[in-house]
């Protein structure tokens, strides 16, 4: 990859200054679709944060044997789910790829052998939530994949190197959900706008008070922290992007949260900005 299209990709247009980082709880893929109060806060963000040259999502729908970052033009949109409406599956979300953007990940971080990627795209976990922040899908998208024989620490570990990117008008965006056990969802309670078990929402407090108090140890060995827990993160895929996005805090940034309700039962939305 020539050097100067890099350079260009991160120096051209208006100076961002440092980009925010998001953890999104992502939540149903009807999400993509309705206009629920989860979905006005996703507009919201869109009209109040700076505009991005560029997007890199760490979704929770991707796992990988390596890490890859995906490096087309023009990448697909994937609907990975099954069961829903058919509108649901006539969504597209066009936003180019960055293959220059890929390069520079690939680039920047040490502790993995970044894969570039040509066949994944964009899943649900990205575009559900990307295309109700910029609709007018013009904002270059590449996702970065979870490996799965990596430990939580070193998912962290690797996310720290991707902070060069914040500088360079990267807007890095982590989605899954803090409390995910879909095995326990309330059908009963699927309807309504907050309604969580109470082992739920003790475990989301936890995690939020932990996240409060720049508790980055207990966040990264989180099944240790009791059987709340355990049953709030039974698979790690959810969880593991929150991690990617407070790896990325710096020491004396603000950390706000939006979205802060839990859904049938046994799925957090809660979700989280630094900067």
């Amino acid at each position: 990859m020539n050097n100067d299209i890099i350079k260009n990709l991160i120096t051209s247009g208006e100076s961002t200054g440092m980009m925010p980082v998001l953890f999104v709880g992502h939540g149903s893929p009807m999400n993509a679709i309705e206009d629920n109060e989860f979905v006005l806060s996703w507009k919201e963000l869109g009209k109040s944060i700076p505009r991005p040259k560029a997007i890199l999502c760490i979704s929770a729908h991707w796992e990988t044997t390596g890490t890859q970052v995906t490096a087309m033009q023009r990448p697909a949109t994937i609907h990975d789910f099954g069961g829903f409406p058919p509108e649901l599956y006539n969504v597209q979300y066009p936003a180019p790829g960055s293959p220059e953007l890929a390069y520079e990940v690939k680039r920047i971080v040490n502790s993995a052998n970044i894969k570039l990627d040509e066949n994944w795209g964009l899943d649900h976990g990205a575009w559900s939530v990307i295309r109700n922040i910029y609709p007018g899908a013009d904002i270059p998208v590449i996702e970065m994949s979870l490996d799965w024989h990596l430990t939580p620490r070193s998912h962290y570990n690797l996310a720290k190197e991707l902070a060069p990117l914040r500088k360079s008008g990267v807007l890095i965006i982590g989605s899954g959900n803090i409390v995910h056990n879909l095995r326990m969802i309330a059908w009963d309670h699927v309807n309504e706008p907050d309604y969580g078990f109470d082992w739920a929402l003790r475990a989301n407090e936890m995690f939020k008070n932990l996240i409060s108090n720049n508790n980055h140890k207990d966040l990264i060995n989180y099944s240790g922290l009791g059987k709340e827990v355990q049953m709030a993160v039974p698979t790690p895929d959810h969880y593991l992007p929150l991690l990617y996005s407070l790896a990325l805090k710096e020491e004396n940034e603000n950390i706000s949260f939006f979205n802060d309700k839990t859904v049938m039962g046994s799925l957090s939305m809660t979700s989280i900005m630094i900067g």
